[in-house]
């Protein structure tokens, strides 16, 4: 369905902090989806219920970004 590529990024073992390409974003957006309630634990039996609430939490999450403009 959809052509995508990934790259994993690892991380540097230096003591100093590095902006690592890309990784931020995934980690911003695993936070945003922690904050729903259905996300937090696994209460979805069936893998398609699980994909809908990840789904709808970032409905819900557009809506919410749309609506400040």
């Amino acid at each position: 369905m959809f052509a995508a590529t990934m790259e994993i990024v690892k991380r540097s073992d230096v003591g100093k902090f590095v902006v690592l390409p890309k990784r931020w974003i995934v980690e911003r957006t695993f936070a945003w989806l922690a904050l729903s309630r259905r996300l937090n634990r696994d209460y979805e039996s069936i893998p398609q219920h699980s994909e809908t609430m990840i789904q709808l939490a970032m409905i819900r999450l557009l809506l919410k970004c749309l609506s400040n403009f």
